[in-house]
């Protein structure tokens, strides 16, 4: 016979998730997610076209597979580091509109431009 379990509340965990908001009104850690998530897109777009090659190579094998699985996991991390093409950029700013604080910093106010000290010589037509 089985006997009935106690429901036990569940104790909340200090120092959770639920509980910790500060990273989250951060630009720097917006800005690591927006790089991680263009990874995983990334990632996934690879997986994606490997999963539609035309024909079965002479040797692949699971190992291949796996191996190939965590070289594409590499390939999109690099992507999104160094040629991203967007889709993380475009999260960040998304998110960071409904934030005063995450928003990007100003461009430095530019200096007005002089329009004699830019302009260029008049030349004559040498007559």
């Amino acid at each position: 016979m089985s006997r009935p379990v106690a429901s036990i509340p569940a104790a909340p965990i200090a120092g959770s998730v639920a509980d910790d908001s500060s990273r989250l009104s951060s630009r720097a850690n917006l800005e690591a997610a927006g790089r991680q998530f263009e990874a995983v897109f990334d990632a996934m777009m690879l997986k994606s076209m490997r999963q539609a090659k035309l024909s079965d190579g002479l040797f692949d094998s699971k190992a291949l597979d796996t191996f190939r699985d965590m070289q594409d996991q590499q390939v999109a991390k690099l992507m999104s580091e160094h040629a991203p093409i967007g889709i993380g950029k475009a999260m960040v700013d998304f998110l960071a509109k409904s934030q005063a604080g995450l928003q990007p910093p100003a461009p430095p106010a530019a200096a007005p431009a002089d329009p004699v000290a830019g302009a260029l010589p008049i030349v004559g037509d040498g007559s």
